[in-house]
């Protein structure tokens, strides 16, 4: 099995790192690969509304950039681990802009992402990290994906690069969602074929102007 992480921050081997490297070293644990891939430090076009990804539904969006790769890997993984740092109580802009376009890609062909094991994860120095947090729920949930828990919010502090470490409540956090991670991704691999999936449904959109 594998899970693919995404690190929103700016800063490669920030707290948001460590965050990532502890929950995966549980999953590593488990005998499940974690590839890390450093996003915030990609200019990241946010999506433009064109709704491209709908009309061709090839499982890329058109602007031609590494979010389609990262689609890809998306994908091809069982889990999905997305993280950042908290920016004016929100996830970073270049996270916003790849999930913002990522997820829409994956509705637009059948839900591409459904069923897969999804985790938020936020880094901050003082405040604002649940709401950040939450956001990036709202992405899984958008999704289908099944969600894991750990014992608390997942949210773990600091400032300076490495202070996340100190936080003992962050660190057991993550390494509780960790441990919970590696069984229910566990849970549906021995599931396979014994428990019959429930169909897509395509969606329904409406609005309330008549």
């Amino acid at each position: 099995m594998k899970v693919v992480a995404f690190n929103g921050s700016p800063r490669k081997e920030g707290n948001t790192y460590e965050a990532i490297k502890i929950v995966a070293e549980q999953l590593e644990k488990e005998n499940i690969e974690v590839e890390i891939i450093h996003v915030g430090n990609k200019k990241i076009q946010g999506c433009t509304a064109c709704n491209s990804c709908f009309k061709t539904r090839d499982e890329r969006c058109i602007i031609d950039d590494e979010v389609n790769g990262w689609i890809q890997k998306m994908k091809e993984a069982d889990g999905i681990i997305f993280a950042s740092p908290v920016h004016f109580s929100d996830i970073s802009a270049t996270m916003k802009s790849f999930l913002d376009r990522a997820i829409y890609v994956g509705s637009a062909n059948n839900s591409l992402f459904r069923h897969k094991v999804g985790v938020g994860i936020t880094a901050v120095r003082r405040s604002g990290g649940l709401p950040a947090y939450n956001q990036l729920n709202n992405y899984i949930a958008y999704s289908e994906m099944v969600m894991p828990t750990s014992n608390y919010w997942n949210v773990i502090y600091g400032r300076a690069p490495g202070e996340a470490l100190k936080d003992d409540e962050g660190v057991q956090i993550m390494r509780v969602l960790g441990k919970n991670m590696a069984w229910l991704l566990k849970l549906i691999q021995y599931g396979e074929g014994k428990i019959e999936k429930p169909q897509v449904e395509r969606k329904t959109y409406m609005h309330f102007i008549r």
